[in-house]
This record gives structure tokens, C-alpha cells and sequence, in this order.
């Protein structure tokens, strides 16, 4: 994962253009299954409408000694997103209206971006703006805006149910490593993860989207079937780097995915971190609108608008490591393979079931046999309170267990037909 995130860094991408396709025809080598789509500028979507597409082959300024002081070719965040053209001399004060740094972050380029009104600029660090002296400055943007397409990838893997979990991730996002690529690079090890499974139960939508245009655009065109088949849904972005966990809640906080985040976090770490939809900021906002009301949730390292790296040069390779990527790699295939899992059972006998009969009870007093005894209590635990209501995780918070331990001990009730698995609670 970090690998791929290497090669992908220096593709400039945005919420349109051939960055961006760059970045899906080269996920599409590690997920062939993928396809790409195309959506013409001016499509509807909702209140939207899909902008001109735009690209930038050259930006720089060259100050009074003709030396270049800002070039696109150092740094993808040196122009501001989607820059209108330029190329004109002018002076210091009506460049600095044009001009976009971080005073708190001296040595950073900012993130900034002017999608749907259009003028010029460039981003710079704060530190380098304070040198600039009066003078004459050439300023040149060699971009385009003109009717084009928005992309995206979509991966659909079909399982024996028709029920589906939706990952979202977001690939519109120049040069920024955590922020942009450990999402795509995190869901698209996922995505591999998924394919290899021979006996998945439920379907699983991938999709590859520009962050909120794209969602919008998506759901125009697919909410009918999502809101009839998702059971839960995750967006990726920000699982990078090494820091605590974190868990942004649906608007609802109660569906599945935020049931089964919960679950995974107190399980596998001893803190992380709590935040409401009030303090939301990705495509969850799309996600969980009023009218679309899909069950999605957010599992995260550091969430985003939180760390101070954030939208700036700063969020580079450095901050991200193979070890934060496998982390939140593992804490959300986690997720998927409860999700996998996760049923409703309720018991057919009544009355504790005979279990030394069928060999699920130990007869010796042995180390070996105290071991088995917590299976066996787990077993009479699932027994216990499976009553057709709750599901395996439900059931495992409230042994205050994890519920991955209890997958097996399930599998087993059922093949002695002690449990029955139920598709809705009764």
C-alpha cells in the first residue's frame, strides 16, 4: 500500500481531469474488474450539475530578476484548484491578492481551491511570501476549463446475498498522502482482499469517487438500489498515519456500521476516538443526508480538519507509514468480516441442550479442558440469549467479548442444530 501511494503521489489530481484518470487507470492494474466511468460536464445531479473539466499543464511566477519564485513542477499545490488561466505582468500588491499561504504554518503550502467561481492564483508558504519584493512579477497558468467528463471507478462484487456494503474512498486530492491516498490505496487492498474471498454472503460496491461532486453524482445515479440493499457502508480516508483510532458516527450513530466500528475499536485498541455527525466533513455528508439515509460511518487514524498537516504540503510520504496503512487496513477488514458474519440466531431446544452428548462438553478436569470450558461457556452464553432478536454483535457486546471469537462457537450450534440463523429478527 505504501508503495502504490509512492507512485501516485506526484499525479496532480482534482474533482476532474486526466490527474485523475491517471490515478483510476492505475488502481484498474491492481483491480482489473474496476470500471471507469464517464459522466459529461452539465449532467444533473440533484441540486448539482457536473462542472467543466479542468486540467493545467504549467504555473509559475517569476519575479523582477526573472527567476522562477513559485513553479508548478515543484509542487502540485502551487497552483489553486482549478485555476482559471493567466498570463500577464503585474505588480507585488495586486499579485498578493492572488496569492494564498498559512501564516501558522510558515513553511507550508496551503490547499486551496475555487471550484465553482472562477479566478486565478497560487498557493505559497508564508515564509517565501514575506521575501517577495516590489517589482514587476510574470504570472502564467497554462490551464483549461471546457466541457469534459467527471471519472470514477466502480468495483461490484456480487455475493450470495443481495444485501451490500458500500466503501467509499476519494481520489481528488493532489499530492497529499493522508488526507488523499491512504484511503484509495487502503480500500483497494480491500478490494483485492475481497476478491480472493470464493464464498462471500453479501455484495460489496467500490467506488473510487471525487470527494462530493462524485458522491452526489453517484447517488443520482444508483440511490434507488442503495437504499434497498445497503446494510452499511464506510467511508475511507485518513488512515494513514500512526496516530489513536478514531470513529465518526452516521447521523442516525446507530446503524450497523457504526455498531460494528464500535465493536472492532473497543476490541482491538484501548482508546481511540469519538466524534458526532456534527462534526462531519467528508462524503459521509452525502451519504447520510436527509432522503438518502444510507447506514455509512467513518473509521479513521488521525480525522481530517484535526491534525495540523492537514490540506497542506505538509500532509506528504512522510506522515503516512506502512505500519498506520496495515493498521486501519486490518481494523476495517476486521469490520467487513464480522459484517461477513454477523447473523441472527435464536436457539430451538428448550431448556439448556445436552452438550456432553454431541462432544461439546469436556469430561477431564484438565488444562486442555479449563481452556474448552470457555468455549463451553461461551457456547451456553450464545444459547442463553440467542432469542431471535439480536445479532452476533449484539449478542457479543453484551458478553463483553469480541465477536470474532464467537463466530466458530456459532458455526458449531448451528451444524448440532441447537441455533437457527434468522434473515430478520422475530
Amino acid at each position: 500500500m505504501y508503495g502504490w501511494a509512492n507512485q501516485l503521489f506526484p499525479l496532480c489530481r482534482s474533482i476532474t481531469g486526466e490527474g485523475t484518470r491517471k490515478t483510476l487507470r492505475y488502481l484498474q492494474q491492481l483491480m482489473p474488474s474496476m470500471t471507469i466511468h464517464e459522466v459529461p460536464s452539465g449532467t444533473p445531479a440533484f441540486d448539482w450539475e457536473v462542472p467543466d473539466e479542468w486540467n493545467v499543464h504549467q504555473a509559475w511566477i517569476k519575479g523582477p530578476s526573472g527567476q522562477k519564485i513559485i513553479d508548478l513542477d515543484d509542487h502540485n499545490l502551487h497552483v489553486l484548484g482549478y485555476s482559471a488561466p493567466v498570463d500577464r505582468v503585474v505588480g507585488l500588491e495586486e499579485l498578493q491578492d492572488h496569492l494564498y499561504s498559512l501564516p501558522e504554518r510558515p513553511e507550508a503550502i496551503p490547499y486551496v481551491t475555487s471550484y465553482y467561481e472562477r479566478r486565478w492564483g497560487f498557493c505559497i508558504s508564508h515564509r517565501r511570501r514575506q521575501q517577495l519584493e516590489p517589482g514587476p512579477y510574470r504570472v502564467y497558468i497554462d490551464s483549461t476549463l471546457a466541457p469534459g467528463s467527471l471519472s470514477y471507478g466502480e468495483l461490484i462484487l456480487p455475493g450470495r446475498q443481495r444485501e451490500e456494503v458500500l466503501l467509499s474512498t476519494y481520489i481528488c486530492h493532489p499530492s497529499m498522502a493522508n488526507n488523499e491516498l491512504s484511503g484509495p490505496v487502503v480500500t483497494t487492498a480491500l478490494a483485492r482482499w475481497l476478491s480472493s474471498l470464493s464464498d462471500r454472503r453479501l455484495t460489496y460496491r467500490i467506488i473510487f469517487v471525487p470527494e462530493s461532486i462524485g458522491s452526489i453524482v453517484y447517488l443520482s445515479r444508483h440511490l434507488q438500489r442503495m437504499k434497498q440493499r445497503t446494510i452499511a457502508g464506510f467511508v475511507v480516508t485518513c488512515v494513514g498515519d500512526e496516530s489513536c483510532y478514531s470513529y465518526l458516527a452516521s447521523r442516525r450513530a446507530d446503524t450497523l456500521a457504526d455498531r460494528v466500528i464500535r465493536h472492532v475499536l473497543e476490541h482491538q485498541c484501548e482508546e481511540y476516538e469519538r466524534y458526532s455527525f456534527l462534526e462531519r466533513g467528508s462524503d459521509e455528508r452525502q451519504y447520510c443526508s436527509v432522503g438518502v439515509d444510507l447506514p455509512v460511518a467513518l473509521l479513521m487514524r488521525s480525522k481530517f480538519g484535526e491534525y495540523p498537516e492537514y490540506h497542506t504540503s505538509d500532509d506528504d510520504l512522510s506522515l503516512i507509514s506502512p505500519a498506520g496503512l496495515d493498521g486501519s487496513y486490518c481494523a476495517l477488514k476486521k469490520c467487513l468480516h464480522l459484517l461477513e458474519h454477523n447473523r441472527i440466531y435464536r436457539t430451538t431446544v428448550r431448556c439448556e441442550p445436552q452438550l456432553g452428548k454431541r462432544g461439546l462438553y469436556p469430561t477431564l478436569s484438565t488444562r486442555d479442558g479449563a481452556l474448552k470450558q470457555r468455549d463451553v461457556r461461551l457456547m451456553r452464553d450464545l444459547l442463553a440469549y440467542a432469542d431471535g432478536r439480536r445479532d452476533l454483535i449484539a449478542l457479543a457486546d453484551e458478553f463483553g467479548v469480541d465477536a470474532a471469537t464467537c463466530i466458530a462457537r456459532a458455526n458449531t450450534l448451528v451444524q448440532e442444530g441447537l441455533l437457527e440463523v434468522l434473515d430478520e429478527p422475530r
